[in-house]
């Protein structure tokens, strides 16, 4: 019976010390997953993220150079590095209201350029001081166009609002570069990048590839050409 409750004895003491050894492991892998995590994140928000100058976007002569200034090029190495800085995913804090997501460009681009009509005729009626923002905006090469499938360049607009081109992805930009200003508190540089995001979606292929270029890099993406018809 001694014999018995020593063996007992030493395998209740061998039972606990494997419990705690396991509980131990289990501790150390949820501290390096949490690490993982939080690298991750400071390395998705940094590549994102850039300090924008609202003065600096007056100064810009074309959409290459509106992506270098508003996105962080310097961070890209490689095509993947592009497409992370560039393609956005989710549903940004405006897109409830407005009933748009990343994840859904096309229905974006429909819902954006079908209401382009009742949005333009509601801020150049109701709102002047935001219909002189956005023609202030809209009509310098910065990049607020359908310029990869209709070859209008930089301006979308006419120096009176006018479409250039009445493709869907136009009056899209348009709609969303107006929409923002009315109902978000973005400032210019701000409401650029967001419509920059959307026409990367609308055109991953050029959009990235100008990121590339501006990166100093000579490789080009595989991407798509063009998201939704015109």
């Amino acid at each position: 019976m001694a014999n018995r409750n020593k063996i007992t004895g030493k395998r209740e003491s061998m039972f606990s010390r494997n419990i705690q050894v396991l509980i131990g492991v289990v501790v150390l892998l949820l501290i390096f997953n949490q690490w993982q995590i939080s690298t991750i994140s400071g390395k998705i928000s940094g590549s994102s993220v850039k300090k924008l100058d609202v003065s600096q976007i007056y100064e810009i002569k074309s959409t290459s150079q509106a992506i270098a200034t508003l996105f962080p090029v310097e961070q890209i190495q490689t095509e993947q590095d592009a497409i992370d800085i560039m393609v956005s995913q989710g549903t940004p804090d405006y897109g409830d209201a407005m009933g748009i997501s990343f994840d859904d460009p096309v229905g974006a681009l429909t819902l954006l350029s079908s209401n382009y009509n009742t949005i333009k005729s509601d801020i150049k009626q109701n709102y002047p001081e935001i219909w002189k923002r956005y023609l202030n905006l809209a009509t310098k090469p910065v990049g607020i166009s359908c310029e990869f499938c209709c070859g209008v360049g930089p301006v979308g607009i006419t120096k009176d609002g006018e479409l250039k081109c009445g493709c869907k992805h136009n009056p899209a930009v348009q709609s969303l570069t107006m929409l923002l200003m009315k109902d978000t508190g973005m400032n210019d540089a701000e409401i650029l990048r967001e419509v920059l995001k959307w026409k990367t979606l609308f055109y991953p292929r050029d959009m990235v590839n100008l990121a590339l270029k501006a990166s100093g890099g000579e490789i080009e993406t595989e991407l798509p050409g063009m998201v939704g018809g015109c």
